[in-house]
């Protein structure tokens, strides 16, 4: 009972985050220089007057602020996003065509930061623990910070060159080999293959926060009595570091996991630009470069509801990592 009024509660809690998020992104986006109108006809080298207001009735442009904003509402409640008037193609089926691309960047990066980042912290903070190979620490807080300082975009570029131009070792844009026709295993491969690179470029800068947070926080619980009394009694540092630190030590970089892979959204942007990668990313570029304010507004609802579910996900898995937590609190 305690889990279904949990999630009840954190359910409606989101609808009126997200109801605020497209309220505030619709007068945003309207805030914004450039009319839709006026660069439709200008594309089909058009600047007769009334051609402009045509499209501009047509799309609803015409309409006051308020009553296209509760329009836009009416129709999210109903399934419908708008019609996208560049691609001339229903936004939400625009959004489910590139999501999957997104989804599968956005995990396989969020799993190769937290787990490679989180090794790395479990390892510099036993280095410095017990007082042996000190230069391991030194070495990946080092490394951890250069990934971290390192603009995304220019990691990516750097990743291009020297793996896809220099050694040619991995291919550099795209999802898959355009003209291959490939299927079953051979496609898997081809895919595995144009992900190495966007994931790791994606993944290196949270891998660096996971590997910093890791590390204070298992060197705080380090401290700790009860660790101290462990160690009195001769317990290895390694069967204190496995049985009683390592789970007290993640709940914080759980936490911070949760919130951050709801920032991978953001991140997503430019590494799908950079990488050519076909995700929503990639489609809210196109659409702020296009004025396509239909399809931008859809988008920015997409991501801002994978935050919240995310967050929400990250509350549940509290009580895995820590089951002393209630989840009403």
């Amino acid at each position: 009972m305690k889990l279904i009024s949990f999630l009840f509660a954190r359910l409606g809690k989101a609808f009126f985050v997200i109801l605020g998020v497209v309220v505030l992104n619709f007068l945003l986006i309207r805030l914004a220089p450039g009319d839709p109108a006026s660069i439709m006809a200008g594309e089909a080298a058009s600047s007769d007057p009334a051609y402009v207001e045509q499209l501009r009735q047509q799309f609803g442009f015409d309409q006051p602020l308020l009553q296209q904003l509760w329009l836009y509402i009416k129709g999210i409640l109903q399934f419908d996003l708008g019609y996208s008037y560049r691609n001339r193609l229903p936004v939400l089926d625009l959004i489910l065509d590139r999501l999957p691309a997104t989804l599968l960047l956005m995990v396989l990066a969020f799993a190769f930061s937290f787990l490679v980042g989180g090794l790395l912290g479990v390892l510099a903070a036993r280095s410095r623990y017990t007082n042996r190979k000190k230069w391991v620490d030194s070495s990946i807080m080092a490394v951890s910070l250069l990934f971290y300082a390192t603009p995304l975009f220019w990691l990516s570029l750097l990743l291009i060159i020297l793996f896809s131009v220099t050694l040619g070792w991995l291919p550099a844009f795209g999802m898959e080999s355009v003209g291959a026709g490939l299927s079953g295993l051979d496609r898997v491969l081809d895919i595995s293959a144009h992900l190495v690179l966007p994931v790791i470029s994606l993944g290196c800068f949270f891998m660096a926060i996971y590997a910093r947070l890791a590390r204070s926080s298992m060197l705080e619980v380090m401290g700790m009595d009860f660790i101290k009394t462990a160690r009195a009694k001769g317990v290895p540092a390694g069967q204190v570091i496995r049985k009683h630190v390592i789970r007290n030590a993640m709940l914080p970089v759980v936490t911070f996991a949760g919130i951050q892979l709801g920032q991978m959204a953001g991140g997503a942007v430019l590494t799908e630009t950079v990488f050519g990668w076909p995700g929503i990313g990639r489609l809210m570029f196109d659409a702020l470069m296009q004025r396509d304010y239909q399809l931008l507004l859809g988008v920015f609802l997409v991501t801002s509801s994978m935050v919240v579910l995310f967050n929400i996900i990250t509350d549940l898995i509290y009580r895995v990592v820590d089951p002393r937590i209630e989840l009403g609190n």
